[in-house]
């Protein structure tokens, strides 16, 4: 739908955010006064009416939401959807859950626009909401019915985040105030893939490199002491980037062993390494991640499609990803990862079963499915316009999804890990499954936000849970790598402070 103008009937920033959530979703286009148009106008009016003397006892909100369409010609026409909050709810997501669905519904219902996968759960961490439902002691089936009648989730997906929570729930309880994880980002790559929007640089020379080495030691030795001082016990290392195995040999050796040295101990449950890219990997890198014992490795061949490994310019072939996981294998790593992505440019379904053939060959213990995500920082859209690539719908690539689901079913993969990004292709998810016993305890802490992330290195992010008063509080280092380089003293203290004041609450 193309409207030349847009109005609200409220200049409340979160009312604005979730109205166009919505229009987002159902790719309304707002072209402006000139511009071709189905409509003159789109309007969206809410009004809070009263909750006295209705069927829906315990309410404490009922918002009435009005889609107006003005036709060129003058004509209007008028939708309304009325919905009440439920009584756990607080009042504030209250308003904002039930104009979000009125809105939505009045797409789905009035206007003939196909439902989406989610409804209107829109946030990166769903099975969040779930989590907390169970904590009010809710069985699955009423969790999966809710999440389908608040959310308008669709079946499919209330059946997947449901019982992931509930399978979730030991993995969360491994963990108290005092136990926290390492995160340690390395934001260099040796290229940069075309769909790539995270903030990863190019690897520099020797100079700016051991500049930014002396930094992390700093960084690292920093978090060590915020650890030491408040007895915070380390129960995962995840190595992020970027990609780590970018570094020389040398220097992601030294890197590791300052990792180890600050944060090892016998009772460290994960310590995981992207290493990414063949291209990256060294027999010296393989050997420095055994030497330092790293539990989990990620390679991540994205597609095992040569074709479109040259387009999204990843320096590597298919056989070089097969090597590489051999290598890793016969090195004694004892968890490897794979990445995939759906919905790269020209890749049909018949692709992606070619890609979960050759990968589920190998064996790995843990497969992550990301939704391909296209964010303003990629260039893969000026790309794919140059070389007169295009990229698969939306139905294609849910196709895409239903093959590398039927492979993880086939397989013995579990879902056990799972979050959305803005943009991503067919509204679908990242979904992380994993054969039993090998779920990566990083990926689940994180995600669900139960506990305290120490974040060091450039572009890394520290969330510090406060458990007295029940809120999480971030700092974050610089993206840019000159900012980070020159603030690092800044950083170091901000991330203190969070953590002295979680503490001490």
């Amino acid at each position: 739908m193309r409207v030349r103008t847009f109005t609200l009937n409220t200049k409340k920033e979160i009312i604005s955010k979730i109205t166009r959530e919505v229009l987002t979703l159902f790719k309304v286009e707002v072209v402006g006064r000139d511009g071709e148009a189905d409509f003159a106008q789109l309007s969206v009016v809410n009004h809070r009416l009263p909750v006295e003397g209705t069927p829906h006892e315990g309410a404490k909100v009922c918002m009435e939401t009005t889609l107006l369409l003005f036709g060129r010609d003058g004509d209007c026409k008028r939708f309304i959807r009325r919905e009440w909050g439920k009584e756990d709810e607080l009042e504030r997501a209250a308003v904002n859950r039930t104009i979000k669905l009125n809105l939505y519904r009045i797409f789905c219902e009035e206007l003939g626009y196909s439902p989406a996968p989610w409804g209107i759960l829109h946030g990166v961490r769903p099975t969040k909401i779930v989590h907390r439902w169970i904590s009010y002691g809710m069985t699955e089936s009423a969790i999966v019915q809710r999440l389908m009648t608040d959310f308008a989730c669709s079946e499919e997906k209330a059946r997947l985040i449901t019982p992931m929570a509930f399978r979730q729930l030991p993995f969360l309880n491994t963990s108290d105030e005092k136990t926290i994880s390492i995160y340690v980002g390395i934001p260099f790559c040796l290229t940069r893939c075309l769909y790539c929007s995270f903030p990863a640089n190019v690897l520099p020379g020797k100079k700016k490199l051991a500049e930014f080495m002396a930094v992390l030691k700093k960084d690292i030795e920093g978090a060590k002491a915020a650890v030491q001082a408040h007895g915070l016990k380390v129960q995962n290392i995840y190595v992020g980037g970027g990609t780590p195995t970018a570094l020389p040999d040398d220097e992601f050796r030294m890197m590791l062993g300052w990792v180890c040295d600050a944060f090892y101990h016998d009772g460290l449950v994960e310590f995981t390494v992207e290493a990414g890219r063949p291209d990256s990997i060294t027999p010296g890198k393989i050997t420095a991640m055994r030497d330092w014992k790293v539990t989990r490795v990620s390679v991540n061949p994205q597609t095992m499609q040569q074709r479109t490994l040259n387009i999204i310019g990843r320096q590597h072939t298919p056989e070089a990803v097969v090597d590489m996981y051999h290598a890793l294998r016969e090195a004694g790593i004892p968890h490897i990862n794979m990445d995939l992505i759906l919905g790269l440019p020209g890749e049909t379904a018949a692709d992606v079963e070619d890609t979960l053939s050759k990968v589920t060959a190998l064996q790995p213990d843990d497969i992550t499915l990301h939704a391909l995500a296209l964010k303003r920082g990629s260039r893969l859209k000026l790309i794919m316009e140059e070389r007169h690539v295009d990229l698969p719908g939306a139905e294609e690539t849910r196709r895409m999804a239903d093959v590398a689901m039927a492979y993880m079913d086939r397989f013995g993969y579990e879902p056990y890990y799972l979050y959305r990004q803005g943009y991503m292709a067919g509204d679908l998810e990242n979904i992380g499954c994993c054969h039993k016993g090998a779920e990566g305890m990083y990926n689940i802490q994180i995600m669900e936000e139960h506990q305290t992330i120490i974040g060091i290195g450039g572009a890394a992010t520290s969330k510090v849970v406060d458990f007295k008063n029940k809120r999480m509080k971030s700092s974050f280092n610089a993206k840019d790598l000159v900012t980070y380089l020159r603030d690092i003293d800044g950083y170091i203290e901000k991330r203190r402070v969070l953590i002295d004041e979680a503490c001490r609450a």
